[in-house]
């Protein structure tokens, strides 16, 4: 219906409207009586009037579906019945009635493309329908007449041709477009379930439970829809005019200022004269104008060196500098002497003190020896004294009592004893020294043999980690995995497992080694040195892989020997190291050597060890002249030589690589350098276990010795203490009995004359100690007073040094300031004089400034505006003048362009204000339509639901029909006889026969509210009992006597022998499908 957009879609709407208006008219009379006619009541002898155009009269169908011929079917004007069983063809009437006038394969419900109407094994099939064309409102009476054939011929293919033939049988045309204008104009809906209303289509509907449905249906059957979607793409077609309207709005703008444009162009074609006249003028006042800036330059210039001449702060600032700094210098000179003259006395003083300390050091040394020296003589004083009083008591007790012999004895026993207590004295320290000597021969013993031990743990470490590396590349041979460890391969099977399980996000990757290779493999010692540890290490894309890789590694390895773990995120790039990586025509970076495949690998690698910024040097003198000597290049941080040496700028560090473990290529090469190695460490370790198993030995026999020796020595001091105590024994008997009166006389005298020098000798000691006590006396008091005079001098140094440095601060200020002013004066003194020569130059300039624009104008012109604005003036001018002079003899064309350009504005200008107040009139037009739309759906749901109920009252039902248009849906109730009267339900709950009632309802009244000028109702009755089929005939037979005007086609396989005899019924009676005829006849009732 979409193309359906003409001027004969006007006509139709006219028509159908007066129409409707004579429909109401008689629906009115009739309503008014709410009674139908019934078979015993129809007129059998009337002739009411029938329609004129757009009824079916006949219709023939060859090769059509599986039929070989049906017809043709003469259809009388008013009511048709095809009655038939199934199979015999009455649907196929229906659809080629649908096909034949254009209509599409999907909307018949029989198939989904034409060529499936095509009989099998036949090429085509052919559809012929004539349609009455009577009246004043006959489509093109002149050209067709009374009848329009149309001829429809369906291929095999799916093609189809049409031949629309007058009355006559002449070719009229072959278009689809005629023959949709034919159908607009006969008011033929082929889509609308009003006018054609199929078997599948009235099951759907029949078997529909939604409301929504119901509702559209009744907006289809009353073009309501269409009429909505119509209103849209009007709504649609505004917009996309107002966006045009802008559109053109812009446009005009663009027309506008070129008609300006053009317009400027035609006012000034006749002021070309007077521009150029303009211009000469400018052009004077130009040079004057030039004359008066350079004058009042130089007078600036003039004003700007008499003013800085008369200036001279700079220079009163440096004499007022110059002074401060001679007294600050004064200042400071008198401070210096000062502390010059404190610091020699200082100096003088620290001198004096120095000595009189060394002479207080040498003078208690003396009074401490002296000291010793007297008392030691004042205790053998009194031991004198003490023993001449235990003399005097001997010799009284002696003198009463008879025992020389004794004594005698007891002194020869005392004087052995005490030879053997010295030679036993003399064997302790013999055997004293003996024990030190052994002990040090022990400890020496022992810390040889922990150097021994010590080498052979070292040698034993070297030979496991060689035959472990020996162990590895055999296990290598089957495994190159193995060469990072022996739990490697396990490790690598369970991060695959985990990966699959999805434990991880991103798959880790490494051993880090594993992933790389080298382009020159001599180099894998430089390399290996390099990485070392990350050689072994494993990278995680985030804390979470890592996590769960940490976990699995613990189930391969202890805590303390796992590999190193890298978190950096996974990148599909290698990094862009434009400016950082370094380059050198001669040796390679270390990103260079290395060949990987993994992006991620390479950027771990730059991260982690900043391999980009590394070289390799083969050669170690090389390297050093290079890195060390000379500047290394840009991005350079340190360089590897081939033995594994790094190289930095200020130190070398030697390696302890002799051979690559990770990224050599030959495993047995490596395999027969390490067998002599083993060798050598196996019979290094069994050389030093023998040293050491030798040098326990002889630690153990020391220590048997020195222990032997010990013993010894421990009798002996026994031996001593023993002798000791009996000499103390015999001494004290050999007191209480002395019998030797004379010789105790002798002593006492002896010991008396021994008193007498010991007491001289006190007194002598004691006069020296009294005389040096008296000179470390007066040299403390001398070292006290320098030592205070030199603290003195040191707090009166302070403050001087504080304002010295205060003085050097401000001294250094003041010359800093001083070097200031005198740049500023010199700069000052400059800038007067670089102002002096510009003055000479400007006033150069200004002299032959005013001799051009003498010989431009002789006389001086007053000048009011600036250079500036007077060149834009001069420009334009220049520019207008231009354009003139090369549009200059067509001024015809000028005033041609302006005309043009005016005639462009004006229509285009127009056309926006046309069309905007067509948008604003279809603005009110839309909302007009947009009320009178909801008014018309109003009337006409209240005028079905009307209808609706009249007929309903004809089965003794009742129900109601409730819109709702907001909602859009249409809920039907129904209250067949003998219910109560809250039993009112939808058609759901109705019986088969009493919802096809109900559906004949609801389309008679659609069709008492709609206009065509044939209705096409398929076995409409086939759900239903024979009262309510009769009830519904009877109200279809009497809609069709008020509709007199109108065709009616009703196909139903039930019997038609209760249908009253009447001239407008006509019945066409088909034959079975086994009986290959195409119809009997027509049998009129």
């Amino acid at each position: 219906m979409s193309k359906r957009k003409g001027s004969v879609i006007t006509n139709a709407v006219a028509v159908k409207t007066s129409r409707v208006t004579v429909v109401d008219a008689k629906d009115a009379t009739e309503d008014k009586n709410n009674q139908g006619p019934s078979f015993k009541h129809f007129p059998k002898t009337a002739q009411p009037a029938t329609g004129d155009i757009g009824i079916i009269e006949s219709i023939t169908l060859k090769n059509f579906m599986c039929h070989h011929l049906l017809g043709p079917f003469q259809f009388g004007p008013n009511v048709n019945f095809i009655v038939g069983n199934n199979g015999s063809g009455k649907s196929a009437i229906l659809t080629a009635l649908i096909v034949g006038l254009g209509g599409k394969a999907t909307v018949t419900n029989r198939g989904i493309s034409l060529k499936d109407f095509v009989k099998t094994n036949e090429n085509a099939a052919d559809i012929t329908i004539k349609l009455r064309n009577r009246g004043p409102d006959a489509y093109k009476m002149d050209v067709y007449g009374n009848t329009i054939s149309i001829e429809h011929r369906l291929s095999s293919d799916g093609s189809r041709t049409y031949k629309l033939k007058s009355k006559s049988g002449n070719l009229i045309s072959n278009k689809k477009e005629e023959l949709t204008t034919i159908l607009d104009h006969f008011n033929i809906q082929l889509d609308n379930p009003v006018s054609i209303l199929s078997q599948e289509m009235s099951k759907q509907f029949l078997h529909s439970k939604s409301d929504t449905d119901k509702y559209k249906f009744f907006m289809k059957a009353t073009l309501l829809e269409q009429m909505k979607r119509d209103y849209i793409y009007i709504k649609h077609t505004k917009t996309v005019t107002r966006q045009q309207v802008q559109r053109h709005e812009e446009c005009l703008k663009d027309l506008k200022q070129e008609f300006l444009q053009r317009k400027e162009r035609y006012e000034n074609v006749s002021s070309f004269t007077e521009m150029k006249s303009v211009l000469e003028n400018l052009k004077k006042t130009m040079a004057w104008c030039l004359v008066r800036e350079k004058e009042q330059l130089v007078e600036q210039l003039k004003a700007d060196i008499e003013k800085e001449e008369n200036h001279n702060i700079h220079q009163e600032n440096l004499q007022l500098c110059q002074t401060k700094v001679i007294q600050m210098e004064k200042k400071l000179q008198e401070i210096k002497s000062q502390l010059d003259r404190i610091r020699e006395e200082q100096e003088s003083l620290t001198e004096e003190s120095l000595k009189l300390k060394e002479q207080d050091k040498v003078t208690g040394r003396a009074h401490k020896e002296q000291e010793v020296v007297y008392f030691r003589a004042l205790n053998k004083l009194k031991q004198s004294e003490k023993e001449q009083d235990l003399l005097q008591k001997k010799t009284t007790k002696a003198k009463a009592s008879d025992g020389e012999t004794e004594y005698a004895k007891r002194q020869k026993t005392l004087c052995g004893l005490r030879e053997q207590l010295e030679e036993l004295e003399n064997k302790c320290t013999q055997l004293n020294d003996e024990v030190k000597n052994k002990r040090q021969a022990v400890f020496k013993g022992k810390e040889e043999r922990d150097k021994l031990r010590l080498e052979e743990k070292n040698i034993q470490a070297s030979y496991e980690s060689k035959l472990k590396r020996k162990n590895q590349l055999l296990a290598s041979r089957s495994n190159k995995l193995k060469r990072f460890g022996d739990s490697v391969p396990d490790l690598l099977d369970s991060i695959t497992e985990a990966h699959v399980s999805g434990r991880f996000v991103k798959k880790p990757v490494g051993p880090i080694g594993s992933c790389i290779s080298l382009k020159d493999p001599t180099l894998a010692v430089a390399v290996e040195c390099c990485l070392r540890s990350f050689m072994k290490a494993f990278c995680c894309d985030n804390y979470k892989d890592e996590a769960v890789l940490q976990e699995l590694m613990s189930q391969h390895y202890p805590k303390s020997n796992r590999p190193q773990i890298i978190v950096c995120p996974f990148s599909e790039k290698v990094y862009n190291l434009h400016g950082r990586k370094v380059c050198h025509p001669e040796f390679p970076s270390v990103m260079d050597v290395i060949i990987s495949t993994s992006p991620v690998i390479m950027n771990c690698l730059i991260d982690m060890r900043g391999i980009e910024s590394i070289l390799i040097i083969k050669e170690k003198a090389k390297a050093r002249r290079f890195m060390q000597r000379g500047r290394p290049p840009k991005n350079c941080r340190e360089a590897f030589t081939v033995e594994g040496d790094q190289v930095y700028p200020n130190r070398y560090y030697t390696s302890d690589f002799s051979m690559a473990k990770y990224l050599g290529g030959d495993l047995e090469t490596e395999l027969s350098m390490l067998e002599p190695d083993l060798e050598n460490l196996q019979a290094q370790l069994s050389r030093f276990q023998l040293q050491v198993a030798s040098v326990t030995e002889d630690i153990v026999g020391m220590e048997s010795k020195l222990n032997s020796t010990i013993m010894t020595l421990k009798k002996t001091v026994a031996s001593v203490n023993q002798v000791k105590a009996t000499i103390t024994e015999l001494e004290t008997a050999a007191e209480d009995q002395i019998d030797d009166i004379s010789s105790l006389e002798e002593v006492a005298q002896e010991n008396q004359l021994k008193i007498e020098a010991e007491k001289q000798t006190v007194h002598e000691a004691q006069t020296e100690l009294d005389k040096y006590q008296k000179m470390a006396e007066d040299i403390g008091c001398k070292y006290s007073s320098v030592r205070e005079r030199i603290d003195q001098l040191s707090e009166e140094m302070e403050p001087l040094r504080d304002e010295q440095l205060k003085l050097e601060t401000e001294c250094v200020k003041h010359e800093r300031n001083l070097k200031t002013l005198e740049n500023k004066l010199n700069s000052h003194e400059d800038n007067v004089q670089a102002m002096k020569s510009e003055l000479t130059q400007r006033e150069e300039q200004l002299q032959e400034y005013v001799v051009k624009a003498t010989k431009i104008s002789p006389e001086r012109l007053h000048v009011p505006g600036s250079t500036k604005s007077i060149d834009a003036e001069i420009t334009r001018l220049k520019k207008k003048i231009k354009v003139y002079e090369s549009s200059h003899g067509e001024q015809e064309q000028v005033v041609r362009e302006y005309a043009e350009a005016l005639a462009l504005y004006r229509e285009k200008t127009n056309q926006v204000r046309d069309l905007q107040r067509f948008i604003d009139q279809l603005d009110n037009i839309m909302s007009d339509r947009q009320n009178r739309y909801k008014i018309l759906r109003r009337s006409l749901s209240v005028r079905c639901k009307l209808y609706f109920n009249n007929f309903l009252i004809k089965l003794n039902c009742c129900g109601s029909m409730i819109f709702d248009h907001n909602n859009e849906t249409l809920s039907i109730l129904v209250k067949p006889p003998g219910w109560d009267d809250d039993g009112v339900s939808d058609m759901r709950s109705l019986s088969g026969g009493e919802r096809s009632f109900s559906t004949v309802c609801f389309m008679l009244s659609l069709w008492e509210i709609t206009e065509s000028p044939f209705r096409c109702l398929d076995e409409f009755d086939v759900y239903m009992d024979m009262h309510n089929r009769r009830i519904s005939l009877d109200l279809l037979l009497e809609l069709s006597e008020r509709q007199h005007f109108r065709q009616f086609i009703f196909i139903t396989p039930l019997t038609t022998s209760s249908l009253p005899k009447t001239s407008h019924i006509k019945i066409h009676q088909l034959q079975d499908p086994e009986e290959n005829q195409s119809e009997t006849g027509d049998e009129n009732a």
